[in-house]
């Protein structure tokens, strides 16, 4: 690869310079959704039952019906109706819960679709009296996740694709090369970023209300889900979308019929005034439907950030599809002139300034610092948007280079050569005789596909025409590659969030869940067979409610029954106790009580009193630490 010149390295020190003043100077914002606060407290432990849990995000949120789950150490659901919304803007959330909850641990499981349209969700723990273990059966499918958060993101892909073959190809040809709307690979190219955004649209639709909710495949022909989905400016913007894809057809029909057609210079001019507008329209209001709907719609500067996203849309556009319609030009033999190139080449470095324009104010405005750009993976993803675009940018060079070289000759194609065999066959067709006519046609026939194949070892022996035909393609197999990068990012949490995220976990509390208490206690009565151990379970050992278990062997390890045996808890530095426990047989040797309430943590005498006959009794204790 070549070494890029001087001037192109100063063009690239300007961003960069602007891009560490505007990392020096950030303020702190957010775009996707962030979890910042909640009522009970991630890893709290409150004293009795709250009514109602709630959560509050750095931005407003969108809430399904099942948005807020609570569940019980058993995984039982403990929340009451659906969750609503708390006011101040959609940034709250609430739900209630049922009277009369046990004390543990309970699990919030939370989903929700932050404002710029991309589903967020996560789960925390609080404690009611103490820490406990859980069972949580939470779905394995989260929002945005399996076979429906693959399809979604191809879709995305596809409406970037089609948006950028669309606008880009019909700029290229309204502004570049007025002659390709005569020809069937530019027409094939349209056409088919139209089509690829309607469809792309049309699944986003179908599969927007699964995505967020984490539904599966079956949900995206919820004809209810999409109604709803249509109430929301997600959907609102997909729809938009349509409407102007349906203007766009129109754009299409009159730009490869009427005005291709017209012979007029004068008539074609009126035309090509009113197509430029109608496409304008159009191409502003695609790019507006993603800029309305995603990041660039929250945070900081959002009524700047919206135009800049447009902005940097069309250039995009402009840039890529425009490369697109030149390979396509060029690989197909198209009489494609010099000018032609040379004034792509000069909108394509404009496209390029836009694009490091806007990129980096919006780099600054998704990252915020300089560590976002490599500890999170949204500011890892955009290293690598950048890389390939310094990429593009020496292709584009080298292509530059290229068509430097070339000359009127070389950019001429097949035109003359297939001039010759249109003539032949329009000479062996004036004949009268069936059978001549007939022979001049197959005639015809052979010499045009003598013309095509001495058409392509023309192509082929051109070594400049050649060379830019590489660089080109080159360039585009580059872009597909930063298209699908720029759909990942889209999609891939901010920097600014991600970073108000992992503070937020690190600020929180963590409960500990007590280790299950395992105690032995010798004992000897005096008596026959009286000398043993008695072992003390309890879990989960802390201060809620635990279940406790008492188990006598004999000094070989067998358990054995004794005539009675008895269990107390003493606090002796608050005075609190002896707390006596009932104990229930269970089996040979083994007693259980379930519902052991600890009343506070401390240091905790066990009193453990066996008798092996009548008149054989003896009293152990040991001091535990039950609790924090």
């Amino acid at each position: 690869m070549r070494v890029m010149t001087k001037s192109a390295l100063r063009l690239l020190a300007v961003p960069l310079a602007v891009l560490g003043l505007l990392f020096g100077t950030a303020a702190p914002a957010s775009a996707h959704a962030a979890l910042v606060g909640s009522d009970p407290a991630q890893g709290s432990v409150v004293k009795t039952a709250p009514a109602q849990v709630r959560l509050t995000f750095s931005e407003g949120v969108l809430l399904s019906r099942d948005a807020i789950r609570v569940l019980g150490p058993d995984g039982e659901r403990a929340e009451t109706g659906d969750a609503n919304d708390g006011g101040r803007g959609n940034t709250t959330a609430a739900v209630a819960l049922r009277p009369g909850l046990g004390n543990g641990t309970y699990t919030v499981a939370w989903k929700a679709v932050s404002a710029d349209s991309h589903p967020v969700a996560g789960a925390f723990t609080f404690s009611i009296g103490a820490p406990s273990k859980t069972s949580v059966a939470l779905p394995a499918q989260e929002v945005g996740g399996g076979a429906v958060g693959a399809l979604y993101d191809i879709a995305r892909y596809a409406a970037y694709l089609g948006f950028a073959l669309l606008v880009g190809a019909a700029f290229f040809i309204g502004v570049c090369w007025p002659d390709g709307a005569r020809t069937r690979p530019m027409r094939r190219l349209v056409a088919t970023g139209w089509a690829t955004m309607v469809a792309a649209t049309i699944l986003l639709l179908m599969l927007r209300a699964p995505y967020a909710g984490g539904g599966t495949l079956g949900d995206a022909f919820d004809l209810g889900g999409v109604r709803d989905v249509l109430d929301t400016r997600p959907g609102a913007a997909l729809l938009s979308r349509l409407l102007l894809l349906a203007a766009g057809a129109v754009f299409i029909a009159v730009l490869f019929g009427s005005w291709a057609k017209r012979e007029d210079p004068v008539e074609r001019q009126d035309l090509a005034w009113g197509l430029a507008i109608g496409g304008t329209v159009v191409s502003v209001g695609l790019a507006a439907t993603w800029a309305m709907a995603e990041h660039a719609s929250v945070g900081i500067q959002a009524s700047v950030a919206m135009p800049v996203d447009i902005v940097h849309l069309l250039a995009v556009a402009a840039w890529l599809g425009g490369l697109t319609a030149l390979l396509a030009a060029l690989w197909s033999g198209q009489r494609v002139e010099r000018a032609t190139v040379q004034r792509f080449s000069k909108i394509a470095f404009g496209a390029v300034v836009t694009l490091v324009v806007t990129g980096v104010y919006q780099s600054w405005r998704q990252l915020g610092s300089w560590d976002a750009l490599v500890s999170t993976g949204y500011g890892q993803l955009l290293l690598v948007k950048v890389g390939l675009v310094i990429v593009l940018v020496e292709l584009a060079w080298l292509s530059r280079r290229w068509t430097a070289r070339l000359g009127e000759a070389a950019v001429r194609g097949r035109a003359v050569a297939v001039a010759q065999p249109v003539a032949a066959g329009r000479k062996g067709a004036g004949g009268g005789d069936g059978d001549a006519s007939e022979r001049a046609g197959q005639l015809a026939r052979q010499e045009a596909a003598l013309a095509k194949e001495r058409a392509r070892k023309e192509r082929d022996g051109d070594a400049e025409r050649t060379g830019l035909r590489k660089s080109v393609l080159a360039e585009v197999a580059v872009a597909v590659v930063v298209l699908a990068v720029t759909t990942l990012l889209t999609g891939t949490q901010p920097g600014r969030a991600a970073e108000e995220g992992a503070a937020q976990q690190a600020s929180a509390p963590v409960a500990e869940v007590p280790e299950p208490l395992d105690v032995r206690i010798p004992f000897d009565t005096g008596g026959t067979d009286g000398k043993g151990e008695a072992e003390v379970t309890m879990d989960p050992g802390g201060i809620a409610e635990n279940e406790l278990h008492l188990l006598v062997t004999s000094p070989d390890g067998r358990a054995f029954d004794v005539p009675e045996v008895q269990i107390s808890f003493t606090l002796k530095s608050k005075r609190i106790g002896p707390i006596p426990v009932t104990l229930g047989k269970v089996d040979t040797g083994h007693w259980s009580a379930a519902n052991v309430q600890i009343p506070v943590p401390g240091e905790w005498t066990i009193a453990v009193t066996v008798r092996t006959s009548d008149i054989d009794q003896v009293t152990r204790t040991k001091v535990v630490k039950i609790g924090s």
